[in-house]
């Protein structure tokens, strides 16, 4: 059973993320200054990056939990488990990532999608992130598939850095990072700066939300799998007792 505790903080972390998020759209869309360069465009900023970062965060969370199950002096189920639940949420966050890339994309390239290297990295990532998801998904006992979808968790996370270095090894129409650059050297000031940093605080702490949420449901279920197993262990035993029976 979900402890009062567990309770306690996802409803914490719920109600700051909520309030952190809605600070987050005033301050973007009230009250800092348009762009330069790019009018009113530039208030997707508050929004894209903080989620790209938060896909980057949830799959750096799967490789740690794959790595702990993986490794047999830390082997234990609920590694396994917080690592599906975090890449469940990374992928919602990839989505986001894609969808308000496409919505920046259009008025400033003229185009909702091109082939570009972020474009077509970040799409990479969520294609693999869909069939670790579906990988888990393959009938088999708990520990097996804890070890496929760690190999495989790990194996997906080789795009991360790819994808954050894209701009950098490759030409492409993507701007170059804003903050998480070569030089630490953020190309953004004031109070628009200080709107950004809200934006990746505030989407973090929806993430820690999410995964609590969704830990939560994967626990349950997993006692359920292993009731359902003991029943059919229990089933199993019986049977030749009952034939024996039966033949005397």
């Amino acid at each position: 059973m979900e402890s009062n505790r567990y309770k306690w903080v996802r409803r914490v972390l719920g109600v700051v993320a909520l309030l952190l998020v809605a600070a987050t759209v005033v301050l973007g869309l009230w009250v800092t200054p348009p762009d330069v360069v790019q009018g009113q465009l530039v208030r997707l900023i508050y929004v894209h990056p903080p989620v790209a970062w938060v896909a980057y965060l949830a799959y750096g969370v799967t490789s740690i939990g794959s790595i702990l199950y993986l490794w047999k002096r830390t082997r234990n189920i609920k590694w396994d488990l917080l690592a599906a639940s975090s890449a469940e949420v990374g992928v919602i966050f990839t989505a986001l990532t894609l969808i308000t890339g496409s919505i920046w994309g259009k008025p400033a390239w003229g185009v909702w999608w091109t082939w570009d290297a972020r474009l077509t990295t970040t799409a990479l990532l969520f294609v693999l992130y869909l069939g670790y998801l579906a990988l888990r998904r393959v009938p088999t006992d708990s520990h097996r598939r804890a070890v496929r979808s760690g190999i495989a968790g790990l194996v997906a996370f080789v795009d991360v850095p790819i994808v954050h270095q894209s701009v950098v090894w490759w030409r492409t129409l993507h701007q170059s990072a804003t903050v998480l650059n070569a030089t630490l050297s953020p190309k953004i000031h004031g109070e628009m700066a200080m709107t950004l940093l809200l934006g990746f605080i505030s989407f973090t702490f929806v993430y820690a939300w999410m995964l609590m949420h969704r830990y939560q449901i994967a626990t349950m279920e997993q006692r359920a799998l292993d009731v359902e197993l003991e029943q059919l262990i229990e089933e199993r035993q019986y049977e030749p007792e009952a034939g024996s029976a039966l033949a005397q």
